[in-house]
């Protein structure tokens, strides 16, 4: 279900951005920019992934419940794309949209959402995003800068290191806190935290902020972070079993 509703945010943004994609240099190769795919086609791919993504939804357990908190992302979902338009923060969009997923994933296990779980783990992947998407944009920034276009590279423009390295770090407190929150005591899962954060800061520390080679490098390496949030979730839950 992430993996089709973050596609078809995908699918809106180039839809939305197409015009502007051509005048970037890393984005006019794009299908639409190109021209390589019509408007008419992305529609019909878009209705493919939403019509697959509320089979996915409607499979869920608690689906009345589930339907509703997964129908309520759809909002986020169509506006994201937008905001890099009108506010210095499309990024924390894109975090709220990305991220809904927790909400999704504990509202079809339990049935209801408990705030003082999902509401730290939910805080982290938009700290997450935001850490992220934040270098990502600074690979567009002179371009974006000539469109008129708004993001967090530009608005934290040289204080973007210090600002993702707190960023990084609430990122951190709040896995904790919804581990804390399940009530989880192995020192394995904050290890693990904290080793995500490692990750974070190394990301941060390194980043040439001028070199779209070095920033995709590190955009991509967040794959190494998830994978370590998501075993350091199992070894919680499976020491909180024991």
């Amino acid at each position: 279900g992430s993996f089709v509703m973050r596609g078809a945010g995908c699918t809106i943004n180039d839809m939305w951005d197409a015009d502007f994609d051509k005048s970037v240099t890393r984005t006019r190769t794009r299908p639409l920019a190109s021209g390589e795919l019509t408007h008419t086609q992305a529609m019909g791919f878009l209705a493919a992934q939403l019509t697959t993504g509320l089979g996915v939804l409607l499979s869920l357990p608690h689906t009345s419940y589930t339907f509703q908190v997964g129908a309520a992302s759809l909002p986020l979902v169509v506006a994201y794309p937008l905001m890099k338009r009108y506010t210095n923060w499309p990024q924390l969009v894109l975090g709220m949209t990305f991220n809904w997923g927790a909400l999704v994933g504990w509202a079809s296990v339990q049935g209801s959402i408990d705030w003082s779980v999902i509401g730290p783990l939910y805080c982290s992947g938009i700290a997450w995003t935001l850490v992220y998407d934040t270098l990502y944009a600074h690979q567009d920034k002179v371009d974006d800068s000539k469109l008129g276009l708004k993001s967090t590279a530009l608005h934290f423009a040289d204080n973007t290191k210090p600002i993702l390295h707190g960023f990084s770090a609430l990122a951190a407190v709040n896995w904790m806190a919804a581990g804390y929150a399940l009530g989880f005591a192995s020192p394995l899962y904050y290890g693990g935290c904290a080793v995500a954060y490692s990750h974070l800061a190394w990301q941060v520390h390194t980043a040439d902020l001028d070199d779209p080679s070095n920033l995709a490098e590190r955009f991509k390496s967040n794959n190494q972070v998830g994978a370590i949030v998501f075993a350091t979730c199992v070894v919680g839950n499976l020491a909180a079993a024991a």
